[in-house]
């Protein structure tokens, strides 16, 4: 009887949330996962998990160049998928962001997931055939105020995935996005460090709008808070639409999660940028 390999995927930001939820679902669904961190330590509890564990962190080039050339070798080059899932976002508005911070969200939300690809994309033109499903957001369709750095690295990532879309046609390799809106992760608990390491707040010109609100908005707004978002889901809902964007025989461009990501695009399509901007002022 022929034995059917399994397929393999390599999943970055594994230490919590979307990544770790979709490396326990893939595993359980028969995948051969190699589950990535940015630090030792995850790493080290990811391998105690039971899963095949590498370190890898976007802004580290010769982590990415180090873990795949380690996951080629342990799958003898048959990678089947790469999910660029690690990202964070550091909060503030855009004249409060310096350009030290902007370069350092571009790091690991855009050039990071851009360089694993072209690390993996010999390895499957080679074999002609492949998935590389990118992590992108519903404020990668439509900017919201205080995000600007996250808002404009996951735009970023928009346009290279369908860039990447339609220079593979034909190759047997499939660029594909998965845009999820409000779940359930560490994801708030990581911008407030972010924000409390790169923004000072204090000095702004927009000090009073602070104190009269954004720093409720970032501390007070998350899981578990009276100001929880209504339309959140767990991580599980991200991975339901990866197992998707990974097994269609024909992926489509694009996976929403949640509500507001259909709501969003749903807004880009039909109404005025006007409209759109006084809805996302007043959310």
């Amino acid at each position: 009887m022929t034995h059917t390999p399994r397929k393999t995927i390599l999943i970055t930001g594994c230490s919590s949330g979307i990544g770790h939820d979709a490396a326990r679902g893939l595993k359980a669904q028969g995948w051969r996962v190699f589950a990535s961190a940015r630090k030792a330590e995850d790493v080290t509890q990811l391998a105690e998990a039971g899963f095949e564990a590498l370190r890898l962190d976007y802004a580290d080039q010769p982590s990415i160049e180090a873990a795949v050339a380690e996951v080629l070798k342990r799958c003898d080059g048959a990678l089947d998928a790469v999910f660029n899932n690690g990202a964070y976002a550091i909060p503030g508005p855009v004249e409060d962001i310096s350009r030290v911070a902007m370069r350092a969200q571009f790091e690991t939300n855009f050039l990071g997931p851009h360089a694993l690809t072209r690390a993996v994309l010999p390895a499957m033109r080679r074999r002609g055939t492949g998935r590389i499903v990118n992590c992108s957001s519903v404020l990668g369709l439509v900017a919201a105020p205080w995000r600007g750095p996250y808002n404009a690295s996951k735009f970023a990532l928009e346009g290279l995935t369908d860039t990447l879309r339609v220079e593979l046609e034909g190759s047997g390799i499939h660029a594909i996005l998965i845009e999820p809106g409000p779940i359930r992760t560490d994801f708030r608990k990581n911008a407030i460090a972010a924000f409390e390491k790169w923004v000072d707040w204090e000095a702004s010109e927009r000090v009073e709008e602070y104190r009269n609100g954004l720093l409720d908005k970032l501390y007070k707004r998350g899981p578990g808070s009276e100001k929880a978002d209504r339309f959140e889901l767990g991580p599980e809902a991200v991975t339901a639409k990866l197992i998707r964007a990974l097994e269609d025989p024909r992926p489509r461009a694009r996976y929403m999660v949640t509500t507001p990501t259909y709501a969003a695009a749903a807004m880009r399509r039909l109404l005025p940028a006007r409209m759109i901007d006084r809805l996302v002022r007043n959310a």
